[in-house]
């Protein structure tokens, strides 16, 4: 199963994403933003799709402010999924 993205609109919210994410224990890899996304921000956060639902619940309980959630439908192009 292909990786999900996190995008952003400010460093700020990444890094406290980044934080957030790793204190729940989950496998994440800081990135740059593909181009294809627009996003404020040049950092994303890759995650594996089976966590896709404590992310969202991390990114919902603590309020992170995100672009998007993305999924790569082949190379250099991406869906978001939220």
């Amino acid at each position: 199963m292909e990786p999900l993205l996190i995008a952003f609109d400010s460093t700020q919210q990444a890094l406290r994403a980044e934080m957030l994410l790793e204190y729940a224990d989950i496998e994440i890899d800081i990135r740059p933003t593909p181009k294809e996304i627009t996003a404020g921000c040049a950092l994303s956060i890759e995650f594996p799709a089976e966590e896709l639902d404590t992310v969202r619940n991390v990114i919902d309980g603590e309020k992170v402010e995100i672009r998007g959630l993305f999924r790569q439908l082949e190379p250099g192009r991406y869906e978001q999924i939220r």
